[in-house]
């Protein structure tokens, strides 16, 4: 829900090839820095209003186009649709298989390795997974105390069971996610509001090889959502 929403294909062939690292194994489970690491931010971000998500839906414009975007904070699930100039672009996926129809009402679903593992990436860290130790499977690293821009950062790193993993830099002076990097793409996330329970960034911006992509999001709200949403629908629009 907060990283670029488009996500770009050479990426799909990244994970196809691997972990982090060409032959790296990961243990599931995060160890105790990482976990005590997690626990802090979460604090910092809303604490134990994070347990009482059972919904997000979210409104915003992503390089300029409106977008609406809907996840699941309890087992993976996403959906996004996209304001095109031909039309709506729609992407879901329901835990298993993805999906899409575009704006010029070009239908395609798969459950292939690569595109479920970019799937569940992307749901994983949209939904902020890593704060659900016991929701999400994951593994978990302490990288250490790290420094940028006269900024001071508790870096962790994540691995999302059958997905990508990534680094944390969360800022120490205000203990909220700022940074987010792996192969490549770098995301920073700033203008924290915050939205019932949580805190929540309404400003990302995404630089990879294409350049530097700009979401705002306008409106969250957490109602509970209808799992049917996020597969494909059985009549298409």
């Amino acid at each position: 829900m907060r990283r670029r929403l488009v996500i770009p294909a050479a990426l799909v062939l990244a994970l196809a090839l691997g972990g982090a690292a060409a032959g790296e194994t990961w243990k599931q489970g995060y160890s105790r820095q990482a976990q005590q690491a997690l626990n802090r931010a979460r604090t910092a971000a809303g604490g134990k209003g994070w347990e009482y998500l059972r919904g997000w839906h979210e409104t915003g414009k992503d390089g300029g186009a409106a977008y609406e975007a809907w996840y699941d904070p309890v087992r993976y699930g996403l959906r996004v649709e996209r304001q095109e100039a031909g039309g709506k672009d729609i992407q879901g996926f329901n835990g298993l298989g993805a999906w899409r129809i575009t704006a010029e009402g070009k239908v395609s679903g798969t459950d292939a390795p690569a595109a479920v593992a970019q799937a569940r990436t992307e749901t994983f860290y949209g939904v902020s997974g890593f704060y659900f130790s016991g929701r999400f499977d994951a593994a978990g690293r302490y990288v250490g105390a790290r420094r940028l821009g006269g900024r001071s950062f508790e870096v962790v790193e994540v691995k999302p069971y059958g997905g990508e993993a990534r680094e944390l830099w969360f800022d120490r002076k205000t203990g909220l996610l700022a940074r987010e990097t792996g192969r490549g793409v770098t995301t920073e996330f700033s203008d924290y509001h915050k939205v019932g329970p949580v805190r929540a960034p309404f400003r990302v911006v995404t630089e990879d090889g294409a350049g530097r992509h700009e979401r705002t999001v306008e409106s969250i709200d957490f109602k509970p959502v209808d799992r049917a949403l996020f597969s494909l629908p059985r009549t298409l629009p």
